[in-house]
């Protein structure tokens, strides 16, 4: 509602500016359209970002995410320790190898 408003208001004050013969009227009908402009712009985005964002319920709470990277890390070091074994080329020793 609030963007078609400002849309009005930018296309009324184009409207004026075009036609007014005033320089006084010319200035005030400019000053509506950029403030319309303006409005219209910031109505868009505040449209567009309010249908991306979740909601405050939907967020995992801070023990949740320290769980989960918890889990990741663990995971991540079961599978280096996993493959350690096989990263050792044959006949070689592991004195060119940078990992500890």
């Amino acid at each position: 509602m609030t963007r078609w408003i400002m849309i009005a208001l930018t296309v009324l004050g184009l409207c004026v500016a075009y036609v007014t013969p005033s320089s006084g009227v010319l200035g005030l009908a400019l000053l509506v359209t950029f403030i319309g402009a303006f409005g219209t712009i910031m109505s868009i985005a505040s449209a567009r970002i309010a249908e991306r964002t979740r909601p405050d319920t939907t967020m995992l709470q801070p023990d949740v995410i320290a769980a989960i990277r918890a889990r990741a890390r663990a995971q991540a070091v079961s599978q280096a320790h996993m493959g350690e074994g096989s990263s050792q080329p044959e006949g070689g020793s592991a004195q060119g190898d940078a990992r500890t």
